[in-house]
Formats: structure tokens, sequence, C-alpha cells
């Protein structure tokens, strides 16, 4: 490497230097002002893949803290899932309970949907007053809102007066603006592309 070339070099390496130290700075006055210890509501929502996947990552973050953790599947229960699965087989201390009647374009039953998110809504909702449980997943929750199969001030007020410390994540499209407004996080998943319009079926492992 030429002389020049070494001083071109070292002046991109001090100029990123100067960035990043600049970007620290800020990142550490944002860390420092954070000053509220409690748990956080997060929604995760959008029409893109990966709500319930990011939810199930929050899962392991968890256990890996050795956390109290319930998981309530709302639509899903049909088909087996791989985190059902490995929960079931590895991760006793979670407790993990589905709706179990499948999507709701599948059943045609809307007074079966509506008993069977009322009785599920039984399990979620002592879960979020029960303070021993750190994190609550209430996966696809939002369809229940959006179809009017639960009382929508019933749940946003059981979201709202859960137990300081526990956090709860919801997962699904929509949900209304109310839900978001309550919410600490919100986070879209937006859909680029996705492989099933291209007629590519799902895959274990990665969409079941």
């Amino acid at each position: 490497m030429s002389e020049q070339d070494t001083s071109q070099q070292d002046k991109k390496n001090q100029k990123h230097k100067a960035a990043m130290e600049k970007q620290k700075a800020k990142v550490d006055a944002r860390i420092e002002e954070a000053s509220t210890e409690r748990g956080v509501a997060l929604l995760l929502t959008g029409n893109g893949k990966g709500k319930s996947s990011s939810a199930f990552g929050i899962v392991m973050r968890a256990l890996g803290y050795g956390q109290k953790v319930g998981v309530v599947q709302f639509i899903k229960g049909q088909q087996l899932s791989g985190e059902e699965m490995y929960i079931k087989d590895h991760c006793p201390q979670v407790d993990f309970h589905q709706m179990g009647t499948g999507f709701t374009w599948n059943t045609q039953d809307r007074s079966g949907d509506i008993a069977a998110a009322e009785k599920t809504w039984a399990i979620a909702e002592p879960m979020l007053k029960d303070g021993s449980y750190d994190v609550v997943v209430l996966d696809e929750l939002t369809y229940m809102l959006a179809y009017k199969y639960l009382d929508e001030d019933t749940v946003l007020n059981a979201l709202k007066n859960r137990p300081v410390e526990q956090s709860v994540v919801v997962t699904g499209r929509g949900g209304g603006s109310a839900l978001q407004d309550i919410m600490d996080t919100v986070s879209e998943v937006k859909e680029v592309k996705h492989a099933f319009k291209a007629g590519i079926k799902a895959r274990q492992g990665v969409d079941l």
C-alpha cells in the first residue's frame, strides 16, 4: 500500500471513529435518560411474516434469565407448530395454552369461535393478574378484538392493569388504535415478498 493510500485509509478510520463516538454518546444519553423500571407492553403487528416468531424469541430470551413465562395462542392450534412441540418437550416451566380452533376461515362458526375465545381468555386474564409471571405472550390476540370475539374494554383494562413488573407481548394484524395507544412499543412487520404467493409451500422450521 502506497503512502498516499495509507493516508487516505487513516482519514477514513479517523472519520469512522469520530462518527461512532458521536453515535455512542447519543446512545449513552438515551440509556441515562431511561430511568423508569417496570414491565413493558409490546405489540407486534403488520401484514408481514415474523410476528409470532419474534414473540417466541422473547420467550427464549426470558427463559435465559430464568423468568416465568405464560403463552396463550388465540386462533392457532389445529396444526402442531415447531414452537409448540419444542416448548412442550423442553420447556415445562412455560405455561402454554392454545385456543385450538384453527383459523376463523376454517371454522366458519362465529358462535363457536366466540365461545372458544372467551374460554381461552379465561386462561389468559388470570395470567395478567398474577405477578409471578414475568412475561405473558398473547399470540394473535388482535384478531379477537378485530372480529369482536372479546370485549375490547375488558381486554384493554386487563393489559393496562397488569402487575407493574410484568411484561406482555401481543401479536397479530390490526387490533385497533385503542390497543396501540396503551402499548409501550409498537412494531409493524411489513410484507415485501412472501414465498407462499409464489406457490412455495410452508416449510417446517421456518413457517410451521
